[in-house]
């Protein structure tokens, strides 16, 4: 039965289970979310919609065909302004906090050095979020009522998934804004497999194929070769594989006004027939 923490119900997540999950295969959206806590925006620099620059925004409902073909879905309701799902738990820039951070943290990971850490500094635009500096509770107080739930969903769907099938292939969705230095040569889709080591060449090219036949331009690995999720879930040689997704936002969505537009409705009914091709392949290859 589907277990949803949507609006009337609010939780860091919404999973959706298929009635009968047909393959080893799991979405995930850990962008997506936009519960945005009134505490957060009023500590904002930002106006309500500058703060969502950040979301791949309308992603979950890009893939939300999966779990009526077989598969589950599960998408982050926290935005990732307010905690990032792709980063390890604790990247944490100390110059965003009241007191020192604990001798554990890992301050000095790239990702913080952007600005975009576990509780990011900046939006994905560059511009700061916050007015003044945060308490170290706060940041605990996020990955514990966000990201663990959402890993702890994750991890737990991984392990049914494998249990059940002796293998498992994660989808991890996201969305890209657009690269004005390459307007004429920019992919509809980027592929991240960490460079060949989170996900098996073969279903890899499973899903690039079924891609190039509806037409996409799509690329691997470049510029995104997959972050925390796609590094640290994805292991071969534990028959657990996992395949990044970016979509190009131009696609579907107005980055501007963050708004849909009609081109949403063909980029979902071609992911569905993605998803379903992919619901009919033989997988026991991911098995090892």
């Amino acid at each position: 039965m589907p277990r949803l923490a949507g609006h009337d119900t609010p939780g860091p997540f919404q999973l959706t289970h298929p009635a009968v999950q047909r393959a080893p295969l799991v979405f995930a959206s850990p962008h997506s979310g936009r519960q945005y806590p009134e505490a957060f925006l009023a500590a904002s620099r930002l106006d309500a919609h500058a703060v969502r620059r950040s979301e791949d925004s309308f992603v979950d409902e890009l893939f939300a065909a999966a779990p009526a073909l077989g598969a589950p879905l599960l998408a982050a309701n926290f935005p990732r302004a307010f905690c990032d799902a792709n980063r390890e738990p604790w990247e944490l820039d100390p110059a965003m906090f009241e007191e020192p951070l604990p001798a554990w943290v890992n301050s000095a990971s790239p990702r913080v050095g952007a600005g975009l850490g576990t509780i990011a500094r900046v939006v994905a635009s560059g511009e700061p979020i916050y007015r003044r500096r945060l308490p170290f509770r706060e940041a605990e107080e996020r990955v514990q009522r966000c990201w663990q739930p959402y890993h702890a969903a994750l991890a737990g769907l991984i392990a049914e998934t494998k249990q059940r099938f002796g293998c498992c292939l994660l989808l991890d969705c996201h969305s890209m804004p657009a690269h004005p230095a390459q307007p004429q040569n920019a992919p509809d889709m980027v592929l991240g497999d960490a460079h060949g080591t989170a996900c098996a060449p073969r279903a890899v090219r499973r899903v690039e194929e079924q891609l190039w036949a509806m037409g996409y331009r799509v690329r691997r690995n470049d510029p995104y070769a997959g972050g925390y999720v796609t590094r640290h879930y994805g292991r071969p040689r534990e028959a657990v594989h996992v395949l990044q997704i970016e979509t190009a936002r131009a696609l579907y969505m107005d980055e501007g006004r963050i708004e849909r537009l009609p081109g949403m409705a063909k980029l979902q009914r071609d992911f569905a027939a993605l998803i379903a091709g992919l619901m009919e392949m033989d997988w026991d290859f991911l098995r090892g």
